[in-house]
């Protein structure tokens, strides 16, 4: 290439001469190429351009026909890569509609998994698991608890001896003479009486609500469950009702 007269129209762009650790790279990735490994100058190469420019100057019938093939195996070339680029685009496009699916899915399930973590079922006999869960959610508060429950006896008290909070108890029947005992050395319960609340619940501080299925008295003898209310509306409404 040399010692062709057209050489200026062959810039780096359109032609170039390998490197040795280019055709070394290419006798090892190509094992049919024709590279004679006994040559002393290293080969020229072409691109699309190259070719089409070496066709406008080369005239013997054979180079024609030569950069006619050369020519065509470009054109299968570009075929190829586009088809493969519209097939990566597709797969791409389905790994990201997958992905966005898979993540909707993941945000239903943390939905779920923080349901149930909010929902907790306790069978017979599990008194202690129950009584560990209300002292828990006793120590979500930072300021006051109110508890809802017809019927309060001294382990309520003793429960809420483990905690500095302000309490307030809406009920409709109590031990006055364990109250009494309990305030003089704790002094942070007060009563309110209150006859038309048939279910059982927790409020702490003014805004987190939970239901409980059975009378705090009670818990963990029969199976019943201790639900955190989200649903901010019936949250609101079932505190105006207490504050009555």
């Amino acid at each position: 290439m040399q010692n062709i007269y057209h050489i200026e129209k062959f810039p780096d762009r359109y032609s170039w001469v390998l490197t040795n650790e280019e055709l070394n790279d290419l006798r090892s990735k190509f094992l049919t190429a024709n590279i004679s490994s006994k040559s002393r100058s290293l080969p020229r190469v072409f691109t699309e351009q190259g070719v089409a420019m070496l066709a406008t100057i080369i005239k013997t019938k054979i180079a024609v026909e030569v950069s006619i093939r050369i020519m065509d195996a470009f054109v299968a070339m570009r075929h190829y890569i586009s088809s493969n680029l519209l097939e990566q685009k597709y797969i791409n496009n389905m790994v990201l509609k997958h992905d966005n699916e898979i993540k909707l899915l993941q945000e239903s399930f943390d939905k779920m998994s923080e349901k149930v973590k909010n929902n907790h079922l306790f069978y017979d006999g599990q008194v202690y698991d129950a009584y560990s869960l209300m002292i828990d959610i006793f120590n979500l508060s930072k300021e006051n608890i109110t508890l809802v429950d017809n019927y309060i006896d001294k382990n309520i008290l003793d429960i809420l001896s483990k905690t500095n909070k302000n309490i307030l108890i809406i009920t409709n029947k109590y031990n006055e003479i364990d109250l009494n005992k309990y305030n003089k050395q704790y002094n942070n319960v007060k009563i309110k009486i209150k006859n038309k609340i048939h279910d059982r619940f927790i409020i702490i501080d003014n805004k987190i609500l939970y239901h409980c299925g059975a009378s705090f008295k009670d818990l963990g003898v029969k199976c019943f469950e201790i639900s955190k209310i989200e649903d901010k509306e019936i949250i609101d409404k079932i505190i105006n009702y207490i504050n009555k």
